[in-house]
């Protein structure tokens, strides 16, 4: 699985996304600091939104396959300027989330991001797991065994009784 770097303002989505990605319980849980677990590194939103902690997201980077800029569809704004894809020396994705939410605008975060050079846009929420096997799907290397896949290939186990 190739990884990647989730990058994105204070309760855009980022560690719900990492939630849903891992296939755990969806529940809060403010980031604190970069978490960087095998195949994702869920960055606070802070590092985005703060001049002196944004260069440790640079870093980051190097350490991913593919960055995931972050935009809710519910925010008043974005944090990334035009064009600011071509700094990264890795593929950028655009991730719009909270699709779901009754005050969302999808088209806007998904224009912003656009607009920030991500030509690939992904369209999740992660509290239901719409749009996250795609995302899964696209970050899968050859080999992969991806969840869905190993219930398909699993045999029912026979149990003691039919045995005998």
């Amino acid at each position: 699985m190739k990884k990647i770097a989730l990058m994105g303002r204070s309760e855009a989505g980022k560690t719900t996304l990492t939630q849903a990605l891992k296939g755990e319980k969806i529940h809060y849980h403010k980031t604190q600091y970069v978490n960087n677990f095998d195949v994702i590194i869920d960055t606070p939103g802070e590092y985005a939104q703060t001049k002196n902690l944004g260069h440790a997201l640079a870093l980051y980077t190097y350490e991913a396959d593919i960055v995931g800029l972050i935009c809710s569809a519910i925010e008043p704004y974005c944090l990334f300027p035009p064009c600011c894809t071509c700094m990264a020396n890795r593929e950028v994705i655009g991730i719009v989330t909270k699709i779901n939410h009754p005050e969302a605008n999808v088209e806007r975060a998904a224009s912003w991001l656009r607009l920030a050079g991500c030509k690939k846009i992904f369209y999740v929420d992660s509290k239901i797991q719409q749009g996250v096997p795609e995302i899964l799907e696209y970050l899968r290397e050859e080999g992969d065994v991806l969840p869905w896949e190993k219930q398909k290939d699993e045999k029912p186990q026979k149990t003691t009784d039919e045995i005998q």
